[in-house]
């Protein structure tokens, strides 16, 4: 029996993900580091180490990759500010599910970038806590945020679930002890969603999905 859900941010609830990239993307081309989809993917989406080591290994000093680094969560910013929106379904499926489960977000985000998110999209009101980047010591793919949010919860782990678009988000709930359902977005499509307990093509799936628990 699921009596926890625990919800990804970018990817799951808003369509946030294609912004971070393009944000990412345009600053790494100004630095002439082009950053290819697959780059992103696979640094980003599924090691979560991020791309500027690529900048270290071409002999950029570190106060210039933080200065760009500045640049690039400032371009982020802006994007969101002017295009963050909540994913179609995502205010139907979550009132559906709201009373009925402990519902906490669980997000490697920055606060700041999710709270200029979150000024836009009016999904708060669905959750009983938020967990985001300032919250623990290590992001996704480690486990520390669902463990986190397991230990906020109040829930015992075989009774929690996790909502992930990501082979890192997957990882990390797995590495915490719980189940986990994905739903890929065009950028995490050709993922590898094996350890998953279900894959969704839409966040409209996912009630009858955790019927089926």
């Amino acid at each position: 029996m699921i009596r926890a859900i625990f919800w990804d941010n970018d990817g799951v609830l808003v369509d946030t993900e294609r912004l971070y990239f393009q944000a990412t993307q345009d600053i790494m081309t100004v630095a002439g580091v082009p950053l290819s989809e697959a780059d992103y993917l696979e640094f980003f989406l599924r090691q979560g180490i991020g791309a500027w080591h690529l900048l270290e290994e071409r002999g950029a000093p570190l106060d210039e990759i933080a200065r760009l680094r500045q640049a690039r969560n400032d371009r982020y910013s802006d994007l969101l500010r002017n295009e963050a929106h909540a994913i179609d379904g995502v205010a139907t499926t979550l009132s559906q599910l709201h009373g009925r489960y402990v519902m906490g977000i669980v997000t490697s985000s920055r606060k700041d970038h999710f709270d200029v998110i979150h000024e836009r999209c009016d999904l708060l009101r669905y959750f009983d806590f938020v967990l985001t980047a300032a919250d623990f010591p290590r992001v996704k793919p480690h486990p520390d945020p669902y463990l986190m949010a397991i230990e906020r919860s109040g829930v015992d782990p075989g009774e929690c679930i996790a909502i992930e678009d990501s082979e890192r988000g997957l990882e990390a709930a797995t590495a915490a002890g719980i189940r986990c359902i994905v739903i890929p977005t065009p950028l995490t499509r050709g993922g590898r969603f094996d350890a998953a307990s279900g894959v969704v093509d839409s966040i409209e799936e996912i009630p009858a999905a955790l019927r089926t628990l």
